[in-house]
């Protein structure tokens, strides 16, 4: 038989393992918010420097395809240009600007899986205020929390420590 402080001991370290847990937990959090916080506007700007490129390139190009040669005409005439030919180069030309900015957002959104990331780090995110709230309420054992904290954490393993970060900013 075990003698009663030896067991007062065990629980005392429990609860210390238990707190360090939670820290890290805390920690993780804190350098996943800080992730999405910067990538979250990043990926909506990619997104939507994507689709409104793609959109006025459609816009630009959808009145000499649809009106020809009378639209062209048209505009020349309420411009008071020369020649109609610099209405189809001002379009073409801004058309082509427009579709290589959206193909190069598309580009650097998909190259550096920028949604994919940001997904992951909401999931995690949410996933650790669960384990957290678990192991606040002592609804879990320790060594459950530590596998499923293992579990959690490695979806983002890209994302660096809150305290790197303000150490070596980018």
């Amino acid at each position: 038989m075990r003698p009663k402080y030896r067991l007062r001991e065990e629980v005392v370290e429990e609860q210390e393992a238990r707190q360090k847990l939670i820290a890290n937990i805390e920690q993780r959090q804190s350098a996943v918010r800080l992730f999405l916080r910067h990538e979250r506007p990043r990926r909506n700007r990619l997104v939507m420097t994507s689709v409104l490129g793609s959109a006025l390139a459609a816009g630009l190009t959808a009145g000499p395809a649809l009106g020809g040669t009378k639209f062209a005409a048209g505009v020349q005439e309420a411009l008071t240009l020369e020649q109609s030919s610099i209405v189809w180069q001002v379009l073409c030309l801004a058309a082509m600007l427009m579709s290589v900015a959206a193909a190069i957002s598309t580009s650097l959104s998909n190259s550096h899986a920028v949604s994919t990331k940001v997904t992951a780090a909401e999931v995690c995110n949410a996933q650790l205020d669960g384990l957290k709230t678990a192991l606040d309420l002592g609804r879990m054992s320790l060594e459950d929390a530590i596998e499923l904290y293992q579990q959690y954490t490695i979806q983002v393993a890209f994302v660096d420590d809150a305290e790197d970060k303000a150490k070596f900013p980018r």
